[in-house]
């Protein structure tokens, strides 16, 4: 079957019609992703200070906070990678979307000249404002949902590191312990970074 390429005021308004039921299905799309990672951020963080409250009562019996620390830290850290995971796929999947929405948003500001002033690249978002960064790139990418995760779940292995250590080395050599927990935030930094 060929297609005929002659505009026709019908082909015109389902276009327009197809364009518009596909911008609208972009932005909820886009705002179901946003919604997924605030839901996945709040669910972690409420799982960690969850933890952490019971670890708290839990800590006036040494021999079972061990093992509590010992079974609850690794669970945590799980689910903070699967968090991660998910805010950083949720992130990329947004900014395709976002970008489909631009790319509409270039067709509508050529229907006539006016629509250039109401669809204009600056009044838009990213990617089509060009607008200057508060901050850099490097901060902005810093700052995002899957970052803090990262950076939190980090200093969980860290403690998990920090908590196992002492009880190999014994009370004596706290200070190793807490240097190996360290570097295991740090290295655990480094490696989600890259």
């Amino acid at each position: 079957m060929v297609l005929d390429n002659t505009p026709s005021p019908e082909r015109q308004a389902a276009l327009m019609s197809a364009l518009v039921t596909e911008h609208s299905v972009l932005q909820a799309a886009a705002s179901a992703t946003v919604s997924e990672a605030a839901s996945r951020t709040s669910l972690y963080v409420f799982s960690l200070s969850s933890s952490l409250v019971a670890m708290g009562f839990v800590s006036q019996f040494p021999e079972t906070f061990r093992l509590f620390a010992a079974a609850i830290l690794p669970a945590l850290f799980v689910l903070g990678l699967f968090t991660i995971v998910r805010l950083v796929d949720t992130g990329i999947e947004n900014q395709h979307l976002l970008r489909g929405i631009a790319r509409i948003r270039a067709y509508y500001r050529t229907l006539t000249p006016e629509a250039a002033a109401y669809f204009s690249a600056d009044g838009g978002r990213w990617p089509e404002a060009h607008a200057v960064p508060l901050f850099s790139s490097g901060v902005a990418f810093l700052t995002t949902a899957a970052s803090m995760i990262a950076f939190i779940n980090s200093i969980v292995a860290g403690t998990g590191v920090t908590l196992l250590a002492s009880s190999l080395f014994g009370g004596d050599q706290i200070h190793l312990a807490v240097d190996l927990g360290v570097a295991a935030t740090v290295v655990l930094m480094a490696v989600f970074l890259a």
